[in-house]
């Protein structure tokens, strides 16, 4: 695990790439989201932003938040270049000490792995916590090491969406599992390089 400072290496990691000018949605968001009304969406870590800015275009009001600085400044920019400032609010929040405040429709966390210490669980579960009845919690974890993963290490073990709704231990009376899957796509990699990934893909529903 490295004691690097969460805000300095990932703002190190944004600023080595090349920004996007319109970057892509997660497809698996695509594929949960596209048939619900819009509403408060909660993105967390948002890197590049192509989820936030995929879910502003179809009507959602959307925090975005990241704990590079770099990220959220370059969020704010692309979405008002695109005519969505104002349903982006892009957020700095190192989630192990601070987490937006608000309630939401729907809260996504794609790929919310990190090489530093963050108590994800925590996270998700605070994140569970503010959704409104009716919202839902969207979290895709990877379930394959890609080629330009930077995790590498061949003895890693991803939990099954299961085993992550197991941890968050709620309340099965006030929260759902709607879908708890492991799927394969062909992914396309930063240096443009393709591999068939597996997503641990889990959607859980507040329902009062």
């Amino acid at each position: 695990m490295s004691t690097t400072p969460p805000v300095r290496y990932w703002d190190g990691v944004h600023a080595a790439r090349r920004p996007a000018a319109d970057p892509r949605p997660n497809a698996r968001l695509t594929e949960a989201v596209s048939t619900l009304p819009p509403g408060d969406a909660l993105d967390l870590g948002c890197g590049e932003g192509g989820d936030a800015l995929w879910l502003a275009r179809r009507g959602w009001q959307v925090t975005a938040v990241d704990v590079s600085a770099v990220a959220v400044e370059r969020l704010t920019g692309l979405a008002r270049s695109h005519g969505l400032g104002d349903a982006v609010a892009a957020e700095r929040h190192d989630l192990g000490e601070s987490f937006p405040y608000g309630a939401f429709d729907l809260v996504c966390a794609h790929y919310l792995h990190t090489p530093l210490d963050l108590d994800r669980t925590t996270v998700l579960r605070t994140a569970a916590y503010a959704l409104r009845p009716g919202g839902r919690l969207l979290v895709v974890d990877h379930g394959s090491t890609a080629p330009w993963s930077w995790n590498q290490d061949p003895e890693v073990r991803y939990p099954s969406p299961r085993e992550v709704a197991a941890d968050l231990d709620l309340d099965p009376a006030v929260w759902t599992v709607e879908r708890a899957e492991a799927l394969r796509r062909t992914a396309t990699g930063p240096d443009g390089r393709t591999a068939e990934v597996t997503d641990h893909v889990l959607l859980i529903r507040r329902t009062r």
